[in-house]
């Protein structure tokens, strides 16, 4: 197996880990605290896990080649941190499903993303994922950090990679990696 696909699926894994262990804390809160305004790029938890969720939609839509493009936006937010935790989970399992299923020459295939106005752009599938991983982590620090305002303290979300501390949660995503990498 090369190192850039066990790469990808380490992270499609730890993007499922963090997500579970971020909706864990997000479904603690009362609806109120969820959807306050706070200091962000999103004005709250609400908007910005809904614009996670809606963006893997779009990348996913992309990489699966599903065309449907720009109206996987035209979904209404969930309102509801449980109701979210349940639709990012099944487009993590997804996006591992889609990890697991490629191979080395996939990455650098290039695919069509519907940018409206500006057009339809290609972009590879390497490129495509590392950017959908780095955008969750951008938005999940941010969750993080709003989490700390509220009444639920915000979890740990790092603890994937290295053995030593790493989180029974994560050791679940880790297990069904090697697992697939056993059969």
């Amino acid at each position: 197996m090369s190192a850039a696909l066990d790469h990808l699926r380490l992270m499609a894994r730890n993007n499922a880990y963090a997500n579970e262990r971020l909706y864990e804390a997000c479904c603690k809160l009362s609806q109120v605290e969820f959807e306050a305004e706070r200091t962000n790029f999103f004005p709250s938890l609400l908007e910005t896990l809904n614009h996670n969720w809606e963006v893997d939609r779009y990348y996913l839509d992309a990489l699966t080649e599903g065309g449907e493009g720009l109206a996987v936006f035209e979904v209404p937010f969930l309102r509801d941190a449980n109701d979210l935790a349940m639709a990012q989970a099944g487009l993590d399992r997804q996006l591992i499903a889609f990890c697991d299923g490629l191979r080395a020459s996939d990455l650098e295939r290039e695919i069509a993303q519907d940018r409206g106005a500006k057009g339809t752009v290609k972009e590879t599938i390497a490129a495509t994922l590392m950017h959908l991983f780095q955008h969750q982590i951008h938005h999940r620090g941010q969750a993080h950090a709003m989490l700390a305002g509220t009444s639920v303290a915000p979890p740990q979300l790092d603890e994937f990679f290295l053995n030593f501390e790493r989180h029974p949660a994560a050791q679940r995503h880790i297990d069904t990696f090697s697992r697939e990498e056993n059969l």
